[in-house]
């Protein structure tokens, strides 16, 4: 199709003029709406305002400006519809070949703060949204365009094609404009009724794009990519100063240690994630002494992990980590001397997570795909509350354990059920992850501990569920654990607390629950 008669109404003008003039020097004739209008005619490129076009003005402050017949007709008409042409002949209603429309900001008005509903909704475009639908409905004769990325291949075409468009090119053109307007009538459900205002709407729209290349999944015979939500920041946005591309694995630990990281944002913290659990997390007066509390929790599993910091990474934690081998390294900004210290091991991937570093809130929403739909809920965003806490042993805690004891169950909420953590002096000495029984998950959490020669007399432990027999108490009393704390509420409590009495422990119920699967 060979375009003689283009119609211009765009917010953002980006690249509108390169595009105006390109068409203007192949005598493409103009239309356009006032702002753009104006824009174009001082550059000295002939416009008609479209209110001169149609002869009727744009009214109501300029919420009405393009639906006219003279419009939409032009944009409508069927070129090789006998009916449609003595109809356009009669009403002089011109063919328009080309359509150049974005939209009213929508999205980036509603994150403004302290943003008024009145200007909101004045954000809400009509005509624009109408015009991309008709070009894109009669995209065998319309060329519709949507995006100031694409005006470049748009103009290479043309003028390849000497003023003309492919069927195929408007077919893609098309298709990313029903996106397009797709995605903005989304964003306004969504502010208005949907997850916007209800955490849990009737129906719910959500619209991924492509974010980051994975060579591929899991496994290297599995094909992957990696989308993220339109509009929202992931951690696909994440600043990557060095490294190999990030794989689909990396995303998955990186995301854990991120969200365990977290909850120690007022401290001096390190966690090393490895298969998305935990195996050593510890805090210290400052990052080195953290760091090499962590490591010293399985420096074996350390091997190859994932590794996130609570604070700016400086040079002499820099040098502390050295040439270990480990696959990714977060932290909320670097010194940048420990920055080319780290980069001496080129393979590593470094990230940036600043912008994501904020403590958890309550009514956060996290979801995972299951065949065929979604699980939706809120983010476990809570550890236990202090003061509602239940001491059901004769031993009462210390100070120093239920810091112990609040510390083990951060990392618990953070490891996969069945979890054992057990800690002291907010130091990890031994994990238990992922266990179909919690008797084997304590099992395994004290053998990581003695194996890394850790004295476990007056250390804490901590359950992320009931337990359901008194053998795990029986476990961990054995090897002089001083203190437990667990959610309660098994058919077993009494038995439980007698066992853990005759070995003269602490026991508190938190009556928060932590599974992870």
């Amino acid at each position: 199709m060979k375009i003689k008669t283009a119609l211009i109404s765009v917010y953002d003008k980006t690249g509108i003029i390169e595009l105006a003039q390109m068409l203007h020097h192949y005598k493409v004739e103009i239309i356009a709406t006032s702002g753009t209008a104006q824009m174009l005619k001082k550059v000295d490129i002939p416009t008609i305002e479209i209110s001169k076009y149609t002869k009727y003005p744009e009214i109501f402050g300029g919420r009405v400006k393009t639906i006219h017949p003279k419009i939409f007709g032009g944009i409508l008409l069927r070129r090789d519809n006998s009916e449609d042409l003595k109809t356009a002949k009669k009403l002089k209603i011109k063919p328009i070949d080309l359509v150049i429309v974005n939209l009213y900001p929508f999205e980036k008005v509603i994150s403004q703060k302290d943003i008024t509903e009145e200007k909101i909704i004045e954000n809400i475009d009509i005509g624009g949204v109408t015009l991309i639908r008709a070009a894109a409905k009669n995209y065998k004769y319309v060329t519709v365009l949507v995006d100031p990325e694409d005006y470049k291949g748009f103009m290479e075409d043309f003028e390849q094609n000497k003023g003309k468009i492919s069927e195929s090119k408007r077919y893609k053109l098309m298709i990313k404009a029903f996106e397009r307007t797709s995605h903005y009538d989304w964003a306004i459900s969504r502010y208005f009724g949907g997850e916007g205002k209800e955490k849990f709407p009737y129906r719910m729209k959500m619209i991924f794009e492509r974010a980051y290349p994975l060579r591929y999944g899991e496994n290297p015979h599995q094909q992957a990519a990696a989308y993220r939500i339109v509009g929202q920041r992931s951690l696909f946005d994440a600043r990557i100063y060095s490294g190999k591309t990030m794989s689909y694995n990396n995303f998955l630990d990186a995301d854990s240690a991120l969200h365990l990281i977290k909850e120690f944002y007022d401290k001096n913290a390190v966690a090393i994630i490895k298969h998305n659990n935990p195996c050593g997390v510890a805090t210290g007066k400052n990052l080195q002494e953290a760091y090499s509390r962590a490591l010293a929790s399985d420096p074996l599993s350390a091997y190859g992990g994932v590794i996130a910091f609570s604070k700016r990474l400086d040079l002499q934690t820099a040098k502390i980590i050295g040439n270990q081998y480990l696959e990714v390294i977060l932290a909320p900004g670097y010194e940048p001397e420990a920055l080319e210290v780290l980069k001496e091991k080129p393979s590593r991937r470094i990230l940036d997570i600043t912008d994501f570093f904020s403590p958890p809130k309550l009514g956060d929403v996290t979801f995972r795909h299951i065949t065929g739909g979604m699980l939706y809920q809120h983010e476990d965003s809570i550890i236990y509350d202090l003061r509602t806490c239940q001491i059901v042993t004769k031993n009462k805690p210390t100070d120093e354990e239920w810091r112990d004891m609040y510390f083990a169950m951060i990392v618990a909420k953070h490891t996969k059920s069945n979890a054992i953590v057990i800690a002291k002096n907010e130091q990890t000495l031994g994990i238990g992850a992922g266990q179909m029984s919690r008797i084997d998950s304590t099992k395994i959490a004290i053998s990581k501990a003695k194996e890394n020669k850790f004295e476990l007399k007056n250390s804490v432990a901590a359950s992320d569920a009931f337990l359901p027999f008194p053998d795990s108490v029986e476990e961990l009393g054995k090897e002089g654990v001083r203190c437990l704390i667990q959610p309660g509420g098994s058919k077993r409590d009494e038995e439980i607390i007698e066992v853990a009495n005759s070995y003269n422990m602490v026991m508190v119920f938190s009556g928060i629950r932590h599974f992870k699967h």
